[in-house]
């Protein structure tokens, strides 16, 4: 099921559809959002709940879920789910935990002739927060997003998750968004929840950001959105890279492979080793523990399109190969894995240890699980408390010291030809 890649040429072949995955379908998502954010934009809520109603539910229980709702829920889990609530607690401190290391202050620098500089940091006014609710209901995503902004000290915090089936929200998302401190929670998804939080309509605020993961139409409106409202990245469909060595033990990997193919038919999971045998061995364990869960038609397609197994000459041939595919996930299950902490530069997040699975960092170990896709963690990083936050600079200068470097600024004014930039120094000489 999963290809096994030998050369250098189909190695090559298999990143050029990876960098291709989804191109197909861009333009058709884009004429379909930017409708939906048009009609959003023109006629407010009564467009978000029309297309609730077409694509969630014709029967949307609440619109904005009543606090009362909320509150009564939370204390239904806390009596009645005391080991989930338990557990989602364990896992909000350690989320917590990491993330309150990341918290950043401003300074000052007081420079001679008693000039000031500076930088102030403080965390944005309002946010919000997408949680899908298609496939899965991913509450995880509610503690990974909401817990930093907390942290940042973001001023409100509103989240749009769609509706059940029946038009309800669902109870695990709502017991995750009181116990995180959500503000707010409307039930709409799609392009058109991203669309109300970056204009603004009469029900849901306008927000100054918005994070957290969502389906191609949800993220194309971020992407068309973004400079209205700030977005946390331009995510694509998950994946993970496995590096292993010859002792790694198939079954982990395979097992981790499948973890995130049955995120999304366009999932991809990707082996890299310097060993056939362990690939053979992969595979065999893919199609055997296929057999015992629950999506296997969305995993097999996710396996077959973008799931592949690349032979490498050595394990510097691997990280190279790692780098340059900058995956989301990357796990390494080698013979001394933490060697390998400062080789990779373009991971999302990096898993070492055949007992650090991908799972660990959705849901439990601390660093977040919003991650840069699709080639983009060259660039991009992980979601964190400065995505949360902006920062201003100040300046003071006293007059001495603007006159005693008086003469630099109007040289570098003038030779940029810029003379209305020297003349407001020159007027105060």
């Amino acid at each position: 099921m999963i290809k096994i890649l030998k050369t250098q040429e189909s190695i090559n072949d298999f990143i050029e559809i990876l960098c291709n995955r989804g191109n197909d379908i861009d333009f058709a998502v884009e004429r379909s959002v930017r409708t939906i954010l048009n009609e959003v934009k023109d006629t407010g809520d009564e467009a978000v709940k029309r297309y609730t109603a077409r694509l969630d539910s014709e029967n949307v229980q609440y619109y904005r879920v009543p606090d009362e709702v909320i509150e009564k829920n939370f204390n239904d889990y806390e009596e009645n789910q005391p080991k989930f609530m338990a557990a989602l607690r364990r896992s909000a401190y350690n989320i917590a935990d990491f993330h309150e290391r990341q918290k950043r202050d401003g300074f000052t620098v007081a420079g001679k002739n008693g000039t000031i500089t500076g930088q102030r940091i403080r965390g944005l006014q309002t946010v919000g927060i997408y949680v899908p609710g298609g496939t899965a209901p991913l509450f995880s995503s509610v503690l990974m997003c909401a817990i930093p902004a907390k942290i940042a000290e973001v001023g409100r915090i509103i989240m749009t998750t769609p509706p059940r089936k029946d038009g309800t929200p669902h109870p695990d998302v709502l017991a995750a968004a009181k116990l995180c401190g959500v503000d707010e929670v409307y039930l709409c998804g799609g392009a058109q929840a991203v669309a109300a939080m970056a204009y603004g309509t009469k029900e849901i605020p306008k927000v100054d950001k918005i994070v957290g993961p969502g389906n191609v139409y949800v993220t194309m409106a971020k992407k068309l959105l973004f400079g209205i409202i700030d977005i946390d990245m331009i995510a694509g469909p998950s994946e993970i890279l496995v590096v292993a060595d010859k002792d790694a033990n198939p079954a982990y990997i395979a097992a981790d492979l499948l973890s995130q193919a049955e995120h999304d038919t366009m999932a991809s999971s990707i082996l890299v080793t310097d060993s056939e045998p362990l690939a053979e061995a992969v595979s065999a364990e893919i199609e055997k523990q296929l057999e015992q869960l629950q999506r296997k038609g969305m995993i097999k397609s996710s396996l077959i399109n973008y799931g592949a197994a690349m032979i490498v000459e050595n394990m510097e041939e691997a990280v190279a190969l790692a780098d340059r595919i900058a995956p989301e996930h990357c796990e390494i299950l080698t013979e001394n894995p933490l060697e390998y902490i400062g080789k990779l530069d373009n991971v999302g997040s990096l898993f070492l240890g055949e007992y650090s699975p991908e799972p660990l960092g959705d849901y439990y170990a601390g660093p977040n699980h919003v991650l840069p896709t699709n080639f983009t963690a060259r660039f991009f990083s992980p979601l964190s408390v400065d995505s949360f936050t902006k920062k201003s600079s100040y300046i003071y200068y006293p007059e001495k010291a603007l006159k005693e470097s008086a003469d630099d600024i109007i040289l570098i004014a003038e030779r940029e030809e810029l003379t209305a930039h020297a003349n407001a120094v020159k007027v105060r000489l």
